[in-house]
């Protein structure tokens, strides 16, 4: 389990974690009623803590709510505040390590039944160490037995909390079958995601990934992965992806905030390419730390200075 720090950002407030509390009358509680966003925050060779594209992770949340109907957030939060609040957060946990910030705004009115319009909301931010959810040595993944929801009964789109019962259900099967993440397959049969990262497999040297017409999220982390193959002439296609695909590529990987960029070593009992880490997902990864982490110049324009680490 990550370590989570001891303040939190909450009702206007930095206050201690324990104190950041619902209540058990709320929507957010009664119907998982919340949307939210993670981001990282990485500490520089000079101890300057970046934020990897805070705006795009601000407009996720903003899209989140509108696709949901929150409509009680966007007027109050503008990019500025959202900014200034995560410097807050960052100054009182006196970071000096990579962390992982999740940002949600809770739909907290009481007793509201099944609506979500015309309803207050809080927001909540902490802070917990930036440890990946799957191995970056090489992750084990087996073919869900759930299927995702699809964008018609809870959109992908909108990271909604209430949906990720599906992905725990999915992940919690791989576990128990050994493996170390899920991978989800539309009401077609078609190759969706992870539990919680997009998917990307290598064939013939073009990278492949399944385009937005399936049901996935339209990760952060993906779009960076697609800028950075376009900057490498890495070629590049956006299509429906088949499961059998997957036993037959050259490399797989998956990307997201908290699976970084992780090989994929082995697919429902069948091993990917020679089982290691292949040169494409490798210059692809190397290149996503250095944005990460603001080294290369040319994707500064990627990362916000939120404070310095003591």
């Amino acid at each position: 389990m990550a370590r989570i720090y001891d303040k939190a950002f909450f009702n206007n407030d930095i206050v201690p974690i324990g104190d950041a509390s619902l209540s058990i009358a709320s929507s957010a509680v009664l119907y998982g009623l919340s949307v939210y966003t993670v981001f990282p925050v990485s500490v520089t060779a000079d101890k300057t803590l970046l934020a990897f594209r805070l705006g795009d992770h601000y407009r996720r949340l903003i899209n989140s709510a509108r696709i949901i109907g929150i409509d009680t957030f966007e007027t109050s939060w503008t990019e500025a505040r959202f900014l200034d609040t995560v410097k807050k957060v960052v100054t009182a946990n006196n970071v000096s390590e990579n962390v992982f910030v999740r940002t949600t705004v809770h739909v907290n009115e009481l007793v509201a039944g099944t609506r979500s319009r015309g309803l207050s909301t809080v927001l909540s931010m902490f802070l917990y160490e930036a440890k990946p959810i799957v191995p970056q040595d090489g992750a084990r993944l087996k073919t869900s037995v759930w299927r995702r929801v699809p964008d018609y009964s809870i959109p992908s789109r909108a990271k909604v909390n209430g949906a990720y019962v599906n992905s725990v259900l999915a992940k919690q099967d791989a576990i128990d079958s050994g493996y170390d993440d899920c991978i989800f397959l539309d009401v077609a049969g078609h190759v969706c995601e992870l539990s919680a990262a997009n998917i990307f497999i290598v064939r013939d040297g073009v990278l492949l990934t399944p385009d937005t017409g399936v049901d996935l999220l339209e990760g952060i982390n993906r779009k960076t992965v697609l800028e950075i193959a376009a900057d490498m002439n890495i070629p590049v296609k956006e299509r429906t992806i088949d499961l059998t695909e997957l036993y037959i590529a050259d490399e797989v990987f998956a990307a997201g905030t908290s699976a970084f960029i992780a090989p994929v070593k082995e697919v429902d009992a069948r091993m990917v390419g020679n089982g290691r880490m292949g040169p494409i997902t490798a210059k692809i990864r190397e290149e996503w730390t250095r944005a990460l982490t603001g080294s290369d110049k040319k994707y500064e324009r990627l990362v916000t200075a939120v404070g310095h680490a003591d």
